[in-house]
Parts: structure tokens; C-alpha cells; sequence
């Protein structure tokens, strides 16, 4: 990269787990109550899998917690070029934390946080994460992310003996609006430098919220015309899919541009059925 105007760009791919029963009876799970997949989580895994099939990634992350494991897997499973690959789970991809109100209803939720004048989202329970903590948690992931793969860029590594970055692109403009989305936005000429990394990461709701959150606001996240900023800042159905990314340029003092290509996409799911 010596000699020219560096520009660094990766794709990160963040889904959200597939469905509890405890997610369909609205209680609160959070870090605490580790509950696993329902069928319908199961089925609705699968077909993200089977809809991500084809697309290359080159590092996987999760949070630790069960219905995400359990989905990161199901995905992973389907592939035609990463079921081998290894998953890092990761700690600061866990839910928010809701102290005492793990394993209560959202309406319980809800008047917690009305006999103590506040309302959710920003009501933290006893013994909770703030907003503020989880936004923390959030922005530590992405810029470790983001150092390991402009690491990994400047030293060179080969992504895979089978991957060329190009193909990397290819594998995800099949199923998303790559070329449309990005051309215009980070270059003129329409010739983009080729991605680096492909990243999945596979997290929580109210997480994955807060994150989105702090791309929008901090990062100056640019949306597609068809995302509202309600939309993206609302929660992620399960199994949701939201596809950014990532550029940086020369002089990486700087923070990174973000653009979001897709949000909270749920295609894969209209064969789905829900069971109990």
C-alpha cells in the first residue's frame, strides 16, 4: 500500500439472532437468562443461511450467549465456502444487561420504569447497563474490529488460498445493492478500492440498536433512500440483516465512513413459518 493514496474498505454483516420463545412471549432476557433457540429460531436460522449461502466471509463473530451460538451456527452450516470457519465469541457482543428485570414481561419492564418517572429505553434496572455502558461496549468492539482488519490489510495476509478480495465484493453484490450504494458515494469513477475482509457478526436486539445507534450519530452513518432514520434506529427482528461498509481513508487518525447498504432485511424469511 506504499506509495499511493491508501484507502481501506471491508463489509460488515450484522444479523441478529433468531427467535426464543421467551422473544415471542415478550419477556426480558438479556445477559441472564441464556435461553436457546425456539423451532421457528431454528427454521428462521436456516434460512438465513441458505440465503448468505454463497456470500465469502473472512472472519466471524459472535456473542457467547446460546441463541446467538445457536444461530451463528445455523448459518454457518449452510454456507458453500465457511462452514469450517473459525466463530470468535465475544463477550462485548452480549445483550444489554437488564438486572432485576431478566426473566420479566416488557410490560413489567415498562412499569418499572414508570413508577420511577422514566421510560424505556433509557430506564436502567437495578442492577442494569446504562444506555451509556452498552454504547461503550459497542464502540470498543467496532474499533478493535476495525484495527484488526486494517491490520491485517497493511501486513498483507492473504485472505484465504481460495478467496481473491475481488470475489469477496462479487459474493455479496449478488444478493445486495453493492454497486448502486457504493460507487457514487466513495468515488467518482466508480472503480472502489476492492473489500479487504468480509466481517459477520452476530449479536442482539437491544444491542445491536445501540450500536446502529452510535453509527448514526457518532460515525455520520449514510443511509440508503429507501432507510428511514426511525428505521434504523428501531429494534432488528430476529434474523434481521444489515450489511454496511466500512472506509477508510488515508491518515487513519481519522474515524472511518460508514455506509449502510441494507437494514434490517428479512427476505430469507418469507418461506418461513412460525411454530411454537
Amino acid at each position: 500500500m506504499e506509495g499511493s493514496a491508501a484507502t481501506t474498505r471491508f463489509a460488515l454483516m450484522i444479523v441478529r439472532h433468531g427467535q426464543t420463545r421467551l422473544n415471542k412471549e415478550k419477556i426480558i432476557q438479556g445477559q441472564g437468562v441464556d435461553e436457546p433457540l425456539s423451532e421457528t429460531g431454528f427454521k428462521q436460522a436456516a434460512a438465513a443461511g441458505i440465503f448468505l449461502n454463497n456470500v465469502k466471509f473472512t472472519h466471524v463473530f459472535s456473542s457467547d450467549l446460546t441463541r446467538t451460538k445457536q444461530t451463528v451456527h445455523g448459518i454457518l452450516e449452510k454456507s458453500k465456502f465457511c462452514q469450517d470457519m473459525t466463530i470468535k465469541y465475544d463477550s462485548r457482543l452480549r445483550e444489554r444487561k437488564y438486572g432485576v428485570a431478566e426473566g420479566k414481561g416488557l410490560s413489567e419492564l415498562r412499569a418499572m420504569a414508570k413508577a420511577a418517572g422514566e421510560e424505556i429505553p433509557g430506564y436502567t434496572p437495578p442492577g442494569g447497563e446504562t444506555l451509556d455502558q452498552v454504547k461503550m461496549r459497542g464502540t470498543d468492539f467496532f474499533e478493535f474490529l476495525c484495527q484488526l482488519i486494517l491490520k491485517e490489510a497493511d501486513q498483507k495476509e492473504p485472505i484465504s488460498s481460495e478467496t481473491s478480495s475481488n470475489s469477496l465484493e462479487t459474493s455479496l453484490a449478488e444478493i445486495f445493492p453493492l454497486e448502486k450504494n457504493c460507487a457514487s458515494k466513495f468515488n467518482s469513477d466508480s472503480s472502489a478500492p476492492e473489500l479487504v475482509a468480509s466481517v459477520l457478526v452476530v449479536s442482539h436486539g437491544a444491542y445491536m440498536r445501540s450500536l446502529f445507534n452510535y453509527f448514526l450519530t457518532d460515525l455520520k452513518c449514510s443511509l440508503p433512500a429507501t432507510v428511514s432514520t426511525s428505521e434504523f434506529t428501531s429494534v432488528s427482528p430476529n434474523t434481521g440483516i444489515s450489511l454496511f461498509i466500512i472506509n477508510f481513508e488515508e491518515g487513519r487518525e481519522v474515524k472511518p465512513t460508514i455506509q449502510c447498504i441494507c437494514m434490517n432485511l428479512q427476505d430469507h424469511l418469507n418461506g418461513v413459518t412460525e411454530t411454537c
